[in-house]
């Protein structure tokens, strides 16, 4: 019985164990990097190709690039059939390897691919499918759907062949290629589809699909399935449908602006560790350079638009050699000539040369930019053009440098709408060509992700290369194009052209302001802006040591409980003394006033209330913003409702009514804002506390007073003896 044991145990082993060593003996050696081929189709350098280098630079890919030179004859893919100059130029380049046996080649296209793994990657994947040639698969048939039936049935995976990729052993790539007798712009995808769907040929070769997108991941039809991973401080493309890392990224058809979204992150273009990867890459440094580039500055003011004296300032106080600036100014609003008047007196000789084009025009939006491009097109010595809209608030003044030492053809500097998400790029667009959001916009315009970000639409503000007016964009027309605005017009000719459009945020660089409900009907219109544009609103009007008052303590205290701070800015003042003598309808300090509810007031001042010029709403606003932070310091406990019913400015003068006998005032407290100079604007004035026999005889501009309203802090105003005296006041909390 022993003896059959033993003879049973042996024939099993043997049965078991002679197969595993004979696959072990069998199992192909793994193919090394030196034994790969990778070409590709370049007749230009496009902004694509160069990424597609750069990607395989990363992996250390050798590439060898057909057809550079050569003028395309394949006809308009991205739009019709053709290709075919792709196959005449691979038959070519194959002759030379038809021999090799050894030699592993792979054609990929460039201007619409990335790769995303290592040549050992893309080497085991291949060698694992078990055949001769391997083609890049998708879920959509092109260019003829009358050929899908007659595809093998695939159980799980992509069915249908795409020619945008593929890798094989030579004899058999050259066997497929050598069978090429069409035009050059005759079909590629249809050529590889024929010889595919003959099962003599597929056999004989040993062709077969990646089905699964192993190695090649085509984003037509397949946009839901593919999301971007990060791996091991790397980006990946993660097809979530078959659980796979594609190596090559195709950004087949109508999905370019995908793959720029998976182009910004892979390999190594940006990830949460080491955040960007290529900001610094063929970047310059114009600081190192013996002389500055020549640059047009594009001003465009489209609309009405608030605080244009400031954003014209702001254009004056670049960090940039003036001489080397030319500048062109659309002006389409007449409210604005004013404006510009000023800032041309201002920069006479300051400038290389100057270009205005007022509202006497007539000149479209679109055809006002086309002219701005223009004018640096036509220009040898402009290298860069620097489009802004006044819009803009440009608050860092190194923005035009640190756009040009990116190095980039299109870039712009992020800008936001303060307190949202409103910027001036898209992350991604609609199925119509309009806004969509896309996964990082949020990280992007917060900060969270800081790099440079190849996007598909951006506007207000961007620097254009000369060089590449006069190449790639070379046509006069841009931005007029069917009923795009012409942003939107200019963004697409640049995406149909192939040229990459960027957006940076690794500085601030500023915002941009709200041209909504800009009323100008009133003298000085931006006073009106607090609700609108606070954060312009409150630099232009707001006393630049007001936060002194909380950090060192500023705030005087001239009277018992008198408390005396600085409030508005000398602008806020002055306008507000313009608007009120524009409006010029002074109650002359009568008894007798319509404008209270009883008709009457018992100590009337010559005065002009802010509901009479409409701005009782900003005011009020005004005093529970500033004044009510102010009053909890210095009123330790109380916490003031920013409630008033009487704000008014009040004039001073000897000839109307130069001062206004003891009173108290209808209110918890009482603020007085001086609006002008003493010894300047006129002679005596100030304010007498009968209470404490202390008198203020010398208010400061823009500082205001804060008292006590009842009871306590009976008041004078002292007799203006000179000039005229303008103070704002407001009876806080009635």
């Amino acid at each position: 019985m022993d003896y059959l044991r033993a003879c049973f145990l042996s024939a099993f082993l043997l049965a078991v164990c002679i197969p595993i060593i004979r696959a072990v003996e069998t199992q192909p050696s793994p193919i090394t990097k030196d034994h790969l081929l990778v070409l590709t189709i370049a007749t230009k350098e496009t902004d694509g190709f160069l990424r597609f280098m750069q990607t395989a630079k990363f992996f250390n890919y050798s590439v060898k690039v057909l057809g550079q030179g050569e003028a395309w004859k394949g006809g308009d893919v991205s739009n019709s059939i053709g290709g075919g100059q792709k196959v005449r130029l691979l038959k070519e380049e194959m002759k030379n390897h038809a021999e090799q046996k050894d030699l592993v080649v792979m054609f990929v296209d460039s201007y619409d691919v990335i790769f995303a793994g290592g040549p050992e990657e893309l080497l085991t994947k291949f060698q694992e499918t078990n055949h001769k040639v391997l083609f890049a698969a998708e879920g959509l048939i092109w260019p003829d759907k009358r050929l899908g039936e007659k595809y093998p049935v695939v159980r799980s995976g992509k069915r249908f062949l795409n020619s945008g990729g593929f890798i094989g052993y030579a004899p058999q790539i050259n066997e497929i290629v050598g069978q090429w007798q069409l035009q050059d712009n005759d079909d590629d995808q249809l050529f590889y589809t024929k010889l595919y769907l003959d099962f003599t040929q597929r056999e004989r070769i040993n062709i077969t699909l990646d089905h699964k997108c192993r190695v090649f991941q085509n984003l037509n039809g397949a946009t839901e399935e593919v999301s971007l991973k990060f791996e091991k401080g790397r980006a990946r493309a993660w097809n979530s449908m078959y659980e796979t890392f594609p190596t090559v990224i195709h950004g087949n058809g109508p999905t370019k602006i995908l793959l720029n979204y998976f182009g910004n992150y892979i390999p190594n273009a940006w990830n949460p560790e080491t955040g960007c990867g290529f900001c610094e890459v063929d970047t310059l440094e114009l600081s190192s350079l013996s002389e500055f580039p020549q640059v047009t500055i594009g001003i465009f003011i489209e609309q009405p638009t608030p605080f244009v004296p400031e954003f014209l300032e702001r254009i004056l106080a670049l960090d940039y050699p003036k001489e080397k600036l030319s500048i062109f100014i659309h002006n389409k609003a007449v409210y604005h000539e004013k404006h510009i008047k000023t800032f041309w007196d201002q920069t006479k000789n300051v400038y290389r040369s100057r270009k205005l084009v007022g509202p006497e025009e007539d000149l479209s939006e679109g055809e006002a930019r086309n002219m701005g491009l223009d004018t640096c097109r036509q220009d040898k010595e402009c290298k860069y053009y620097f489009s802004i809209d006044a819009d803009v608030v440009l608050t860092n003044p190194k923005t035009l440098v640190l756009l040009i030492d990116q190095n980039r053809k299109i870039i712009s500097p992020l800008v936001t709408r303060h307190g949202k998400l409103w910027s001036n790029f898209w992350g991604a667009l609609s199925s119509d060509g309009y806004y969509a959001r896309s996964e990082d916009y949020i990280d992007i315009v917060q900060g969270k992700r800081v790099g440079v970000w190849n996007v598909p639409y951006l506007a207000h503000i961007y620097l254009i290369k000369g060089e590449t007016l006069r190449s790639e964009l070379k046509e006069r027309n841009y931005f007029i194009l069917e009923k795009l605005d012409p942003d939107m017009a200019m963004c697409r000719n640049a995406r149909e052209m192939g040229v990459f459009m960027y957006i940076v945020n690794r500085h601030e660089y500023g915002r941009i302001i709200s041209t909504a409900n800009y009323n100008i009907s009133h003298y000085n219109n931006d006073l009106w802006q607090i609700f609108e544009n606070p954060v312009e609103w409150r630099q232009k009007y707001i006393n630049e040591n007001y936060t002194k008052i909380f950090t060192e303590n500023i705030s005087e205290q001239p009277c018992p409980d008198v408390f005396w701070f600085p409030i508005l800015s000398e602008k806020a003042c002055d306008e507000l003394v313009e608007e009120m003598e524009h409006y010029g309808q002074w109650s002359g300090g009568k008894y007798a006033d319509h404008r209270l509810s009883g008709g009457y007031e018992n100590v009337p001042t010559d005065d002009i209330h802010m509901s009479q010029i409409g701005f009782d709403k900003e005011w009020l606003h005004f005093i529970r913003e500033f004044i009510a932070p102010v009053t909890l310091k210095v009123f330790a406990g109380y916490y003031t409702k920013g409630y008033a019913l009487l704000n008014f400015v009040v004039k001073y003068n000897p000839a109307r009514q130069a001062f206004l006998r003891p009173h108290h005032d209808a209110s918890t407290f009482t603020i007085n804002i001086a609006l002008n100079k003493k010894g300047i604007d006129f002679l005596g004035g100030g304010c007498k506390f009968a209470r404490y026999n202390c008198t203020i005889e010398s208010p400061r501009k823009g500082w205001s007073f804060m008292h006590p309203g009842r009871l306590t802090h009976l008041h004078e105003g002292l007799p203006t003896t000179k000039g005229t005296r303008y103070i704002a006041v407001s009876f806080i909390d009635p």
